[in-house]
């Protein structure tokens, strides 16, 4: 049971900051939905994003292909098991669970939202959001928080790093999902916010969950010596 009293996976000192983020996050979410609920367009910020870029050419379609391709379930089931074995080789099997919980619940959510919101590309393909995009965020996430606890790094740190993966692994995999037409801009923004809302909380509930386990193994122990 050592391994689950590792460090957090939500390190107390940025519990409040995550709530916040998640919060706000939340509500880009749910505003960018309703905004473009059973729209078929882009919107006004898509189009001049569209306008600006001229998608992936050459080599760049390769590399927007393959980091594509991390998104798709053969790619996104190897990258979880590399990162999900890292973790349990560092004997942190708080991380190894927020792995597999918070990629599957913010691509979980992506789904389910694209399903309610309705708003399609290319003629029926459901967009928002991109959960290419959540299981990319998510992954840097829950990566950047396992640093944060290991460095044992501040409020302010800690922060910036959390919040420097998310938008780093954001950046490139929305930037593939825009280049290759298979999402507006917003899409990316709300499957970016997704994986901001859900894994914050994902953490708090799996490290609630390892201190109950071991409240309780603790109990069973000191009740075993009487």
């Amino acid at each position: 049971m050592t391994g689950w009293s590792a460090p957090a996976v939500s390190p107390p000192s940025l519990r409040a900051r995550l709530g916040l983020i998640a919060a706000l996050a939340a509500l880009v979410v749910v505003a960018l939905g309703v905004l473009y609920a059973d729209d078929s367009r882009p919107g006004i910020v898509d189009a001049r994003i569209l306008t600006a870029s001229d998608g992936a050419g050459g080599p760049w379609r390769s590399f927007a292909l393959a980091t594509d391709f991390l998104g798709e379930p053969v790619g996104a089931a190897t990258l979880i098991a590399v990162v999900v074995t890292g973790c349990l080789l560092l004997r942190h099997p708080r991380a190894a669970v927020l792995v597999v919980v918070g990629a599957g619940v913010s691509v979980g959510t992506a789904t389910l939202l694209k399903s309610l919101v309705g708003r399609t590309i290319h003629g029926g393909n459901l967009s928002y959001p991109s959960g290419h995009t959540a299981f990319a965020t998510a992954l840097a996430l829950v990566m950047a928080l396992l640093a944060t606890g290991r460095l044992g790094l501040g409020r302010t740190a800690g922060t910036s790093l959390v919040l420097a993966a998310a938008l780093v692994a954001g950046a490139v995999m929305g930037w593939a999902q825009v280049s290759l037409g298979a999402h507006y801009p917003t899409d990316v923004l709300g499957g970016w916010c997704t994986a901001l809302a859900v894994v914050p909380v994902a953490a708090w509930l799996v490290d609630r969950t390892a201190d109950r386990l071991l409240s309780r193994t603790a109990e069973a122990v000191r009740e075993g010596h009487h």
